[in-house]
């Protein structure tokens, strides 16, 4: 019988990269889901003040370990081995009290280049759970659309791996379908998968081009794990209520975009029983591409194949 196991965000459970030598803190069996607390992605115990990054965060982070988001796990999956796809359900998602988005104030490229590099700004969010909505201080409101940026597994190389670029193996994702109802596959690189989570998102666009969301803690994330043998998969790929997604991350957007397009193109094969021509000219037609953020160092792309788009 299935079981619900609890992870709650504590020294134990969280961590600031991936990394394959990693212990995991649960091991659960195919079918069993987990449901995680998690931080917000900086590490915090209460929102920015509106003006500086002064705020109280997670006592005890040890530097080169914990630099990088706020992740719960890992969690190990039994019987999980390299070549297996893990399938991971999202089955519910409950933001915490508050968010935080920032703009500006640091010297990169990107805002040299929007003129945003000297002065920063923090919209600081309350939530209205009822509502599904979320309001900032200066009296802006927006619709909640809550999911988690990072969803990994670590690579099969050995050492520290951080949690900023996203992998085929998963990681700082940041797709904005990854919402409730989805369920999202990742090829498993190492024994047992080693899965974490972290790195809420009450609503984001695609892009994120502040390189933030709306950054927030979640009270709950409840996941169902399970393994796929006859599903390989050199990428990330979803069954989401917007469609089934395929998944390309590189540091050059066009080959992210030909990396989800090529997973594209053999997703629909295997779908609907077409050679790879066929797939191309109804993809053509049905399947939109849209660049899921260009912040993580690694530019992520996603293709999205409508649910009954190709009939």
């Amino acid at each position: 019988m299935a079981t619900l196991h609890k992870l709650p965000a504590t020294r134990a459970t969280l961590h600031g990269h991936f990394a394959r030598e990693m212990a995991p803190v649960l091991t659960i069996d195919p079918g069993d889901s987990v449901r995680f607390q998690c931080l917000d992605a900086g590490w915090g115990l209460e929102p920015h003040n509106g003006y500086d990054n002064n705020r109280r965060e997670f006592e005890g982070r040890v530097p080169g370990l914990d630099d990088g988001h706020a992740l719960t796990g890992p969690v190990a999956i039994r019987g999980a081995r390299p070549g297996m796809t893990l399938a991971v359900r999202i089955d519910a998602i409950q933001v915490g009290q508050w968010g935080t988005t920032k703009a500006g104030g640091w010297p990169n490229d990107w805002n040299d280049r929007l003129g945003v590099s000297r002065e920063g700004v923090f919209h600081v969010w309350t939530f209205n759970h009822e509502a599904g909505t979320a309001r900032n201080q200066h009296g802006h409101t927006v619709t909640l659309r809550p999911f988690m940026g990072v969803y990994g597994m670590p690579t099969a190389d050995p050492g520290i791996q951080s949690t900023i670029p996203p992998r085929p193996t998963g990681g700082n994702i940041d797709c904005k379908e990854l919402i409730v109802g989805s369920t999202l596959y990742l090829p498993i690189a190492v024994e047992g998968g080693l899965f974490s989570t972290g790195d809420g998102h009450g609503v984001q666009g695609d892009g994120e081009v502040s390189i933030t969301a709306i950054e927030c803690p979640m009270e709950r994330v409840d996941l169902t794990f399970d393994l796929r043998h006859d599903l390989p998969i050199p990428t990330p790929i979803a069954n989401t209520p917007a469609g089934w997604i395929t998944m390309g991350f590189h540091e050059d957007l066009d080959e992210a975009l030909i990396i989800a397009l090529e997973a594209m193109l053999t997703l629909i094969q295997r779908l609907h029983g077409l050679k790879r021509q066929d797939a191309l000219a109804l993809a053509s037609l049905t399947v939109d591409f849209r660049i899921t953020q260009v912040v993580n160092r690694v530019r992520g792309v996603h293709a999205v194949l409508p649910h009954g788009a190709i009939r």
